[in-house]
């Protein structure tokens, strides 16, 4: 069987993947330029999103969902090669070959890639797979990305980059022996595409929300075993909106108990502080050591809604418990020696 007619109907695909070259840089070794007949300019063009609302707490984990949008033009063709009126087989594969440069603007096989250069902010998703996009089409699924907000964050903005990763075709070639008008087919046809690796960035802000924060800042009070004591506990609040009618509760565990586990601290603007005070009883079988107690602030926020705070450590102590007062114990033996001596003077003043 003849050449021609084994593969008369048989289209060779060459793929050919290519790192991001210089404007100037060489074809690839098994790319035929002499084949080429059209350039073609313009590309991909993704534009990312974040669906939602953008602002956060502190302390917050939460999921991004990013949806993305392929806004990729073809700006223009330039013919590398002319084709005789008469050539069939070459107008064939010039037309062809248009069909195929008309991809150019397809994001194939996305890899979306969230990074923060802030610690207050970390970004717990790796890489994310994204698909492939065409010119004009959003993505079906938003990519998520899991990030987790630092308690202690200052209110702002932050900015997270979002690199976008994905390989487009940059040149198409085509080839073939003769053109049959009867079938409309190019015997031997090969089609070779150049695909080239390119990235973008773009910025995604996330906010963290203006709120009241508190910080224990000062604690004092001696704690013993089998006697407890007051315990004074300064909160600052250290956020930028005012927390109103603030009350504070003290968890108290082991060694530690209360019936006396709330107290007023009342209205607390950014800045300012109020002590509590607390009764604490303490285990007598409680070894004297640092300990940590856990407690929280429940205060109206400025839109007039009740909110409750992260869990704020209170860490205090219990002391080696104390000693009896020895001004007892020589009352009691100075009482002792007087009875023993008025005891022997006595008998002695019978023996006369």
């Amino acid at each position: 069987m003849s050449k021609n007619g084994l593969f008369a109907t048989v289209t060779t695909l060459l793929i050919i993947c290519s790192a991001v070259l210089p404007a100037q840089a060489a074809f690839p070794e098994h790319f035929d330029i002499s084949k080429n007949y059209y350039t073609v300019h313009g590309g991909p063009d993704l534009n990312a999103t974040l669906i939602g609302d953008n602002q956060y707490y502190r302390g917050d984990t939460v999921t991004l969902n990013i949806e993305m949008m392929n806004k990729g033009t073809i700006t223009g063709f330039k013919s590398e090669k002319d084709v005789d009126f008469g050539d069939g087989t070459g107008l064939m594969l010039q037309q062809t070959e248009m069909q195929y440069e008309s991809q150019a603007t397809t994001a194939v096989g996305i890899l979306a890639t969230l990074k923060s250069d802030d610690p207050n902010v970390k970004v717990k998703s790796g890489p994310q797979q994204a698909g492939t996009l065409k010119q004009g089409k959003q993505s079906p699924s938003p990519t998520k990305f899991t990030i987790e907000i630092n308690k202690n964050a200052s209110a702002g903005t932050y900015p997270l980059t979002l690199e976008l990763t994905y390989q487009y075709q940059n040149n198409v070639q085509l080839s073939g022996d003769d053109f049959d008008p009867a079938t409309g087919i190019v015997t031997n046809k090969e089609v070779g595409i150049w695909y080239e690796n390119k990235t973008q960035t773009q910025t995604i802000n996330i906010e963290v929300k203006k709120e009241p924060y508190f910080e224990v800042t000062n604690v004092t009070g001696d704690l013993y075993p089998d006697k407890g004591g007051m315990l004074r506990v300064t909160y600052k609040n250290t956020g930028e909106k005012p927390a109103k009618d603030a009350t504070v509760r003290v968890s108290a565990d082991n060694p530690f108990s209360t019936t006396d586990d709330q107290a007023y601290l009342g209205t607390l603007n950014p800045g300012e502080e109020a002590v509590a005070v607390f009764d604490m009883d303490v285990d007598e079988t409680a070894t004297p050591k640092p300990y940590s107690l856990n407690s929280e602030i429940l205060y109206e926020d400025a839109d007039g809604h009740d909110q409750i705070s992260d869990s704020i450590k209170i860490n205090t102590e219990v002391l080696p418990a104390e000693k009896s007062l020895p001004g007892y114990q020589i009352g009691t033996g100075i009482a002792m020696t007087l009875a023993a001596c008025f005891v022997i003077l006595k008998k002695k003043l019978q023996q006369k």
